[in-house]
């Protein structure tokens, strides 16, 4: 059965908690607001992730090589990638709800909202003219289709205009001219629109005041550059080439909303591709190309897929896109591609003092490299990915309780458990023991769960709650003929084979070169 996506996202954010995915963090003391645990599956599945990554990042890429640099730096690393002067985000306070958001996300949403309206009439179109409807030409021809068009177009120019000026009046003015009200209060009594700097700072060690500041890092990038010089000397790569990394990032965010979608503490998966300058265009349409594939080789359909060319460059970047993916609260940013040109070597070399350039021997020249960067949210995949695999669904023949069941259709090779082995019934020695002796060995190969409480159909449904591809049911012909039953979780089908096979059979199912 289809789930409403006005209610996927409230079924999603408890399926988390009942199923160990997510957890409040400090739950016992309220919670703290943007801040999440990961539970016993969402470990496993936010590991998995990584591991995808990394393994088609790293170790698919004889000239990407990988680097975990610390959380704390410098502080003139900061200083020198612009986050300390300029990584602030424009915020407006509603007098009458007393709630804080951010300028630039009302406007754009009051922006969607109107291109949701033509939306609804080409869906009105579409249903009245049936087979003889033409989409391109009614919206570039009905009237009030083209008015919505053009007046989304208007604000979404004038939104990037302030963005790329810094201009907070201009801000102000585009929300009271779209007529934006507070999502809580329905009130228009707006406060001016003023810059909040998102970065967490601490002190190092017992020295107080400027000299002994620190800085959570808002982003991983910067502990790629400043290890260019380390890297590319040790590991002897030539342009191009790519540094990896995955860690956690923090970000002072004011309005963090949407679950794990935003979130003040989170974790980055980003490369940085260093090349020759003048070829950063030719490498920006690979690595577009190359991403897309990498989220599209999950079975993520291409409908739910796009990219969104960045109206609003930064001043460093010569070209930037984002694939979005459509969440349950519509198509959000999920990965950016950037050509960030060489602003970050440039900057720390200025600023350090230290030459970071590379020598290319077949020009005998150094040149600062040009940077193509690749960033994803690890915690918005994961997202994703649950958005895209929870499923509500009939089940053939079966009645009542058993006639629907909750499955999270996840990839194999992402599942937190790959295989569950579950005797028929618990209160029969001989296949409990059986049951545990098959779990034993399978458990050295991939992630695996026992279970053996409650009657079968029940585990099922359990296992299909988590995302588990395969359930092992050992039964009282597994005694005599070391058979066992392989149920598929998608399929529902079931296949009787030897328990010496199993292993086998499963690793062949799971295996990540399906997914290369």
């Amino acid at each position: 059965m289809a789930v409403q996506q006005d209610d996927l996202f409230k079924k999603i954010v408890s399926h988390c908690k009942e199923y160990g995915f997510i957890y409040p963090s400090s739950e016992i003391y309220d919670g703290l607001s943007a801040v999440y645990d990961y539970g016993p599956n969402g470990v496993e599945l936010k590991n998995n992730i990584k591991t995808y990554w990394w393994k088609s990042m790293v170790q698919m890429h004889d000239h990407i090589v990988g680097l975990d640099a610390a959380i704390f730096m410098h502080p003139k690393t900061w200083k020198a990638s612009g986050h300390v002067d300029a990584f602030n985000d424009p915020l407006i306070d509603n007098k009458d709800s007393k709630k804080r958001y951010r300028a630039d996300v009302l406007i754009e949403d009051a922006i969607e909202k109107i291109m949701a309206k033509a939306d609804k009439e080409v869906e009105k179109a579409k249903i009245k003219f049936a087979d003889q409807f033409d989409e391109n030409l009614y919206r570039s021809t009905n009237a009030r289709v083209v008015e919505y068009i053009n007046k989304a177009k208007t604000f979404q120019d004038r939104l990037a205009q302030a963005m790329t000026a810094n201009d907070m009046e201009a801000l102000r003015s585009i929300i009271v001219d779209l007529e934006v009200v507070c999502p809580d209060s329905g009130s228009r009594n707006w406060t001016e629109v003023r810059q909040f700097n998102l970065m967490f700072n601490t002190q190092l060690g017992n020295i107080a005041g400027e000299e002994g500041k620190l800085y959570l890092r808002p982003e991983t990038a910067q502990g790629i550059f400043v290890n260019f010089l380390n890297v590319s000397k040790t590991t002897r790569q030539k342009i191009p080439f790519g540094i990896a990394q995955i860690g956690k990032a923090f970000r002072n965010e004011i309005v963090a909303r949407q679950f794990i979608f935003r979130m003040r503490e989170f974790e980055q998966m980003e490369m940085q591709y260093f090349v020759k300058p003048g070829t950063e265009l030719e490498a920006y349409e690979y690595w577009k190309s190359s991403r897309m594939k990498w989220h599209q080789a999950l079975g993520t359909p291409a409908s739910k897929l796009k990219f969104h060319n960045h109206e609003n460059l930064a001043h460093y970047a010569n070209a930037a896109v984002d694939i979005q993916f459509e969440f349950p609260f519509g198509f959000k940013e999920l990965e950016g591609i950037h050509s960030r040109t060489d602003f970050d070597l440039k900057a720390h070399q200025e600023l350090s003092g230290k030459k970071l350039q590379y020598f290319d021997p077949e020009q005998n020249q150094n040149y600062i490299p040009y940077v193509v960067e690749t960033s994803i949210g690890c915690d918005r995949m994961f997202l994703a990915m649950l958005s895209n695999a929870y499923t509500e669904e009939n089940i053939p023949d079966a009645e009542g309780t058993d006639a629907t069941r909750i499955v999270l259709k996840l990839h194999p090779c992402l599942a937190p458990v790959k295989c569950a082995v579950l005797p028929l019934v618990k209160n029969k020695p001989e296949l409990v023991e059986k049951a545990r002796k098959v779990y034993d060995e399978l458990k050295f190969s991939f992630q695996c769960s026992y279970d053996d409480k409650d009657a079968i159909g029940r585990r099922y449904r359990r296992q299909d709650a988590v995302g588990t591809p395969y359930c092992v049911t050992i039964d009282f012909d597994s005694l005599t003929d070391d058979t066992v039953t392989v149920r598929d979780r998608d399929s529902l089908l079931q296949e009787r084979v030897h328990i010496s096979t199993l292993s086998q059979i499963i690793q062949q199912k799971i295996d990540w070169k399906q997914l290369f």
